[in-house]
Parts: structure tokens; sequence; C-alpha cells
């Protein structure tokens, strides 16, 4: 058995953080361990309010884990502040293995996850750690000014782009080395998508894919789960993460 373990938000619809990932493990038939970083209240209309967890209490989940399973990818996401980033990095030390990192700087519904002030520390400490990081062109932005760095594996995600026809690149060390378009698909269904695509990539990484097979694969999974995503909620729904289970759609 392939093992995963989530380091992020807690989302009680279900639909983003530490759930979406949990659901995202079991669909590739990994089992998932979860670390949430921060309480969220919210729903499919928004985010209300942000509780972080204490920075120590983050570092004790992930040494508790590390000391009882073998864990074969990481996916980061939301972390909230410099403490618990650093608090991160340290329980991470020394774990060789592929790190998925999201870097978590606004929620889609416009809430801020990460104070600017704390964006250094993470690019600081843990994007020399991370496998592949992945930025949405705001995020990307933020980052670095729009520009992808010359070092490290960056997928940039182009969901925020406005043609009919959207694009996620991947540059490995400034190297373009891969790009997965996908029609524009018009729906409100879309909260979690990149919690859901980043746990797809850490799964296919635990399952032994090489970066660029994995993220095509990822990126087909995604697309299914917005297709088939279940018409709940009043806002910005939730996904079908488990579309694929019967072998076929459920369209």
């Amino acid at each position: 058995m392939h093992v995963a373990l989530s380091i992020a938000g807690s989302d009680p619809s279900g639909g983003a953080g530490i759930q979406a990932d949990l659901k995202t493990f079991h669909a590739h038939k990994v089992y998932g361990l979860t670390v949430p970083t921060l309480i969220t209240v919210q729903n499919t209309l928004g985010v209300k309010r942000v509780h972080l967890l204490p920075a120590e209490l983050v570092f004790q989940q992930i040494q508790a884990l590390r000391a009882d399973f073998p864990i074969h990818a990481v996916k980061i996401g939301a972390l909230g502040n410099q403490s618990i980033i650093q608090a991160v990095h340290a329980a991470l030390k020394g774990l060789e293995i592929p790190i998925v990192l999201d870097p978590v700087l606004v929620s889609s519904s416009g809430k801020a996850l990460l104070a600017p002030e704390d964006t250094e520390a993470l690019k600081t400490l843990l994007f020399p750690i991370a496998t592949l990081i992945t930025p949405n062109l705001p995020e990307l932005e933020v980052l670095y000014q729009g520009k992808v760095p010359l070092k490290g594996n960056f997928l940039v995600k182009g969901g925020h782009g406005t043609s009919d026809v959207l694009t996620d690149v991947l540059w490995m060390d400034g190297v373009q080395m891969g790009t997965f378009q996908a029609p524009r698909q018009h729906t409100r269904h879309l909260h979690g998508t990149g919690c859901t695509l980043s746990s797809s990539i850490a799964a296919h990484l635990a399952l032994g894919f090489e970066l660029p097979e994995g993220t095509q694969k990822a990126h087909d999974y995604l697309q299914g789960a917005i297709r088939n995503a279940p018409d709940l909620g009043h806002g910005s729904g939730g996904l079908q993460h488990f579309w694929a289970e019967n072998g076929h759609e459920n369209v």
C-alpha cells in the first residue's frame, strides 16, 4: 500500500484542503494521511473565518506519522504563517521523498490564507525541498512577478487565463517540459481544483510515476472531476473525486 501525506488547511465543506486531498488519495488507491494546519469556517459561498493551529502541534502531528508510516509522497497546501512554515520544514527534514507544494496564498473566494510578510519564508524554506511547486497565474505574479525561476520545478496553472482553452505548463529548472491543455469548462463547481490537482500529482508520484507523466495523468483526472461535479451547495461547489471508480464517467 502506497501512502501519501497531506499537510494543509481543513475545509468543512469537503471541497478543498485536507478533505479534498484525502478523497483524491483514495480515488488513486493511495492510503491518505492528513495533518491540518488551520481550521476554516467556510462553505461553497466563501471563507468566513480562519483559525491557525499552534506550530508545535503541526510539528508533532507530522513527527507522529513519520514514526509510524512509510510515507511515499507529501502534498503541502495552506500553511497560514511563518511559524507553521518553519515547523513543517523542521518536521520534514531528512525525508527524501517527492513533495508537491501548492503555494496557497489566497482562497478561491478571496480570503487571504498567508500574509505577504510570510511568503518569503515559504520560498526560502520549503521551495528548495519541493519536487514540484504548483502556482496559478496570480500566485506566480506575487511570488516571482510572473516569471518562472531558472531553478526548481514549477507547474504554472492557467485556470485564471481568459481563453477558451486553458493551458498548464510544466517547467523543470527553467526548461519547458510539457503543456497540458483542456477546454474551459463553464461551471460554478470549481472549488478545490488546485488542491485536487496537486494531491493527484502527489498520489501519482507516490505510485512511482515520473513527474511529467504523473502531471499529465493528474491533469486528466482533474478534468473528469470537474465534468462530473455534483450539484451541491449554493456557491462554488466541490468536485466529484470518485468519478472514475466504476470505469466510466457519471454523465
